[in-house]
């Protein structure tokens, strides 16, 4: 009976992907920009990983994007005042 006693199993390595990479790619799935195939080959991730994060983080990006749309109403409204103030003081040049 041989048995083998330096074979070890081997574990597979995984690489750490930010939380930005994350939605990045999933962004790119999303809008049609690539396929989870393509990504998978191109980024070197597993399909069911891409397919768990597009789970898993939808719900973020739902919330990210409709914080972002506030600050941005904020940030136009802002504008808005600025522009209407200088149009015055024009006038009042005028």
């Amino acid at each position: 009976m041989n048995t083998q006693q330096n074979s070890t199993c081997r574990k597979k390595e995984y690489q750490k992907i930010s939380f930005d990479l994350k939605l990045s790619i999933i962004d790119e799935i999303i809008n049609g920009q690539i396929s989870v195939n393509y990504a998978s080959k191109k980024y070197q991730i597993s399909r069911s990983s891409i397919t768990y994060w597009m789970k898993k983080l939808s719900n973020f990006k739902q919330k990210s994007t409709s914080m972002g749309k506030n600050n941005e109403l904020k940030k136009l409204r802002e504008r808005i005042e600025e522009l209407e103030f200088i149009k015055d003081f024009q006038q009042d040049i005028i």
